[in-house]
């Protein structure tokens, strides 16, 4: 389970982790990453929320997805850099994915935006901007 310390609640938190954080995609999940800065308010640990629509199905389908991605997400705190905040995005096919293939899906995804988010703190070529392959 996901420690109370580490759930993103608030709606603005939500929203500027989306328009300002950089994004990574798989066929399950979208992350979006905000790096710690000044701007987040963050307490020194990566903070995690979830959007799981309506297209991902019914209530059941719902928070079923939830729930398995809290207790992927509880795993892949140690990849997430201090101070971030996490968004995770449920697409369609999440409903449909064994817990194997969500927590995978995810695991990739965190260590693609986390290297983006990294390459751009840094300066390095491949700036956040650029599209993930």
């Amino acid at each position: 389970m996901l420690p109370p310390a580490h759930r993103l609640r608030r709606s603005s938190d939500f929203q500027m982790t989306v328009r300002r954080g950089v994004r990574a995609g798989s066929s399950t999940v979208v992350v979006h990453m905000l790096p710690a800065s000044n701007e987040t308010g963050s307490f020194g640990v990566p903070q995690i929320g979830f959007v799981v629509s309506k297209s991902v199905g019914n209530a059941v389908h719902r928070n079923k997805v939830k729930r398995r991605l809290r207790a992927a997400a509880a795993v892949e705190l140690d990849a997430i850099p201090v101070g971030s905040t996490v968004v995770v995005r449920a697409l369609p096919g999440a409903a449909a994915a064994p817990y194997d293939a969500l927590r995978g899906d995810l695991h990739k995804t965190v260590g693609r935006v986390s290297a983006r988010v990294a390459a751009s703190s840094t300066g390095r070529p491949g700036d956040a901007s650029a599209p993930v392959p």
